[in-house]
């Protein structure tokens, strides 16, 4: 097994010689990315890649109309871990990746994280260490496959192949990788801003990874996916793609497209330069949502069981009209000059619990590839025997119910995945 001690010396000095110098830049010194001159929509030369276009979202009068920018990338990636038992133990080989919107440059990531873009070469960068694992022709054991969403709002019905592959025979560990188990694994998560959230969104898949309380859910399965096929039945969701120089309260500027509010997000434009990349330079669009978002699970206990309250919501850009998120998911600074009865609900009891109600708490960050500095604080908060009764759209869930919905694929968002991947390490 790797030292812990051996770990974090090899970890931050990553992050001392992470060699990324990223800087702000006007749209028109973009190389490679354009606005399409009738449209607006911002995309790359190659049609590869993502673009940044509009669209008008139309959920009924519940959840209201309106419009924004998107990502558009129809590209499935893969968020891949190769595993192998040593001594028994079974250990995931991390890699310690770099990317221009990270606070800090660098974070732990799976394996293999890539488009079919970066891995079939369109970037004309290196190549991508150990892909062989994840595309055919490929050997192993596949303990995870599976299709899950990306954030649905800011990607329009973007998803990620996750995979966990079981290797045969030796697997070096390259320069930027490292082997760990799933203990040291869940040790980082206690940790801000250490394992990225695509690699929680793998490891919180991965099959016996909940804890095993025994008991009786308060609701059978049947009743948790019927809260969410209600909420699905109950909004008539369209989502039109709409000329991004059209779309309604934005506007675009020299260096940015953002809401004459300033609320939500800002699309930017960035140069890179890169020590230990595929590319050692370029230049290209991020999505800079505003800042302090939180991400919140409400947990108790039912006749002794641990349960957690998920929440079936409508994002602009899902696959398929909503999906279970955490408790509380948003930027409170985007609804503080709204009514207490307009702002999300359970917000103010996730933003004022007691220290001790705390089970965990951290600051976590969004990819940097596509995302600048979206970083959210991450908690879980025990409510004892409080909230016996919540809303229609909300449901109360064992960890072995979790596990199911997340088989089903395009059950619980990248948010939610998050917080389960922290569950389990407080397990």
């Amino acid at each position: 097994m790797t030292p812990n001690a051996w770990f974090d010396s090899w970890f931050a000095a990553h992050r001392r010689r992470s060699g990324f110098r990223v800087a702000r830049i006007a749209f028109d010194r973009l190389v490679g990315w354009g606005f399409d001159p009738g449209a607006g929509t911002l995309t790359h030369d190659s049609g590869r890649f993502f673009s940044v276009e509009g669209l008008r979202v139309e959920a009924g009068d519940e959840v209201g109309t309106w419009e924004q920018p998107i990502l558009v990338q129809r590209e499935i990636g893969i968020l891949g871990i190769v595993v192998r038992e040593f001594d028994g133990v079974l250990h995931f080989l991390m890699q310690a990746k770099l990317e221009p919107g990270n606070t800090g440059a660098v974070r732990l990531s799976p394996t293999v994280q890539a488009t079919r873009s970066n891995y079939t070469g369109v970037h004309q960068g290196r190549a991508i260490p150990y892909i062989e694992h994840f595309v055919a022709p490929r050997s192993g054991r596949l303990l995870v496959d599976g299709l899950q969403s990306e954030r649905s709002s800011w990607f329009l019905r973007k998803r990620n192949r996750h995979m966990v592959v079981e290797a045969v025979g030796e697997v070096a560990a390259h320069q930027d990788f490292c082997w760990l188990t799933l203990g040291q694994l869940r040790r980082l998560l206690l940790r801000d801003n250490t394992l990225s959230m695509e690699a929680c969104s793998v490891l919180s898949c991965l099959p016996g990874s909940a804890p095993s309380e025994g008991g009786r859910p308060r609701h059978g399965i049947s009743e948790v996916l019927g809260v969410l096929c209600e909420v699905k039945a109950r909004h008539e969701v369209g989502q039109h793609r709409i000329p991004l120089a059209s779309v309604t309260s934005w506007r675009r500027l020299d260096d940015e497209i953002s809401r004459t509010d300033g609320r939500f997000f800002k699309v930017i434009a960035a140069e890179v330069y890169a020590d230990s990349r595929e590319i050692l330079h370029w230049t290209q669009p991020l999505l800079a949502p505003a800042p302090g978002g939180v991400a919140v699970l409400l947990t108790r206990r039912f006749a002794g069981v641990r349960h957690v309250l998920l929440h079936a919501r409508v994002e602009a850009g899902s696959l398929d009209v909503a999906e279970f998120g955490p408790t509380v998911q948003c930027t409170p600074s985007n609804y503080r000059d709204l009514p207490v009865h307009r702002r999300p609900r359970f917000l103010e009891l996730a933003l004022s619990a007691a220290p001790e109600r705390i089970l965990y708490d951290t600051v976590q960050s969004e990819e940097g590839a596509r995302f600048h500095h979206a970083e959210s604080r991450y908690r879980i908060i025990d409510v004892a025997d409080e909230l016996d009764d919540v809303p229609d759209d909300f449901v109360w869930v064992t960890a072995g119910q979790i596990a199911r919905l997340l088989t089903y694929g395009y059950h619980l968002n990248m948010q939610a995945r998050t917080l389960v991947a922290a569950l389990h390490a407080l397990a």
